[in-house]
């Protein structure tokens, strides 16, 4: 067993080293403060988990934090200049950022609030700090459909290349973008694709100069898409689908439920943070600040809606409103 033999006093602890919480340490930065990023994996590690060939929906200038330009050779960044450009950013910034280290629980003391931490070492470390920041995205609590067969290793909740399901069947469950986007990547590499979506017909969020072309692979038969319906089970060889007409079993190699993500509400709660009806965390909208004083949320936890990566257009503003609030507290103190 590893002993506790650190201690550290900080004035702004941000948790999460996403473009969001990047954003936010650059603007107290640029209030004279000196953040220190905790990130359990690596800088814009969601960013990293996205399909290796996307693009994003938004032009570069919506994506810049820290009032560095974004440039790029297209109209749309693609994943890998993204992860270069916030990677730069970060490292030219000289943010401290301990990558690879686990905040496990937030408590509130005299002082502010005691943070523990695991390091990727298996070395503990307790951190003190007046505020706390809490930007750590979605993207490592999907939602699970909870049927049988979905803890199995042919189902995953993220796509990230086509290759490994060539000549395979796959459905994917959820009508999403991200869902059309797959389909398209894995039809291209010969893969044999169903798509299982609850809706009545196609959902009004996907991309407009996709769906043109989406709609040609369905009508040629080349992708299958089954509205109105749902997956009630996972086998090892099939998937057992159930809409209007009854419940029907099609062979199957992998399954891809992109059903979408949540906050982590566990941790959210185990700090303190209120959580709404509709499931979301409490804060306020002008600071950022949770029912919890001294902390704060910054980028798509905050999302009352739909995880994507859009989010980055607005919260990327989140430190603005963090740092005013902080500056105001200590005006008043």
């Amino acid at each position: 067993m590893h002993s506790e033999v650190e201690l550290s006093q900080e004035q702004v602890i941000i948790i999460g080293a996403g473009p969001c919480g990047l954003a936010a340490a650059l603007e107290l930065q640029a209030q004279g403060l000196n953040p220190l990023i905790i990130e359990k994996r690596n800088v814009v590690h969601s960013i990293s988990q996205y399909p290796v060939y996307m693009q994003f929906f938004s032009s570069p200038e919506l994506l810049e934090i820290g009032n560095v330009p974004f440039t790029t050779a297209h109209d749309k960044p693609s994943r890998l200049e993204a992860l270069n450009y916030y990677r730069n950013v970060a490292l030219r910034s000289g943010v401290r950022i301990n990558a690879y280290e686990t905040v496990n629980s937030i408590a509130r003391n005299e002082q502010g609030f005691t943070l523990a931490s695991i390091r990727r070492s298996g070395t503990p470390h307790t951190y003190h700090a007046k505020h706390v920041v809490i930007a750590t995205g979605y993207f490592d609590h999907p939602n699970l459909l909870g049927i049988p067969g979905e803890e199995t290793e042919k189902v995953s909740h993220f796509f990230q290349e086509a290759h490994p399901y060539t000549g395979m069947n796959v459905v994917i469950i959820g009508g999403s973008n991200s869902a059309i986007d797959a389909a398209l990547e894995l039809e291209r590499v010969g893969a044999k694709v169903t798509i299982v979506y609850r809706g009545e017909d196609y959902s009004p969020s996907i991309k407009p100069w996709v769906l043109p072309l989406f709609k040609g692979k369905v009508a040629k038969e080349r992708i299958h898409i089954r509205f109105q319906s749902r997956v009630l089970e996972i086998t090892p060889t099939e998937v057992v689908i159930e809409s209007a007409q009854g419940t029907d079993r099609i062979t199957n190699d992998f399954v891809l439920a992109l059903t979408g993500f949540h906050p982590d509400r566990k941790f959210l709660g185990q700090s303190g943070v209120t959580m709404e009806e509709e499931g979301y965390p409490t804060f306020n909208e002008e600071t950022m600040e949770t029912n919890v004083p001294g902390i704060y949320l910054a980028g798509v936890v905050a999302s009352r809606h739909e995880a994507n990566e859009i989010f980055i257009e607005t919260g990327r503003f989140h430190g603005n409103k963090i740092a005013g609030h902080l500056l105001q507290k200590k005006q008043q103190a």
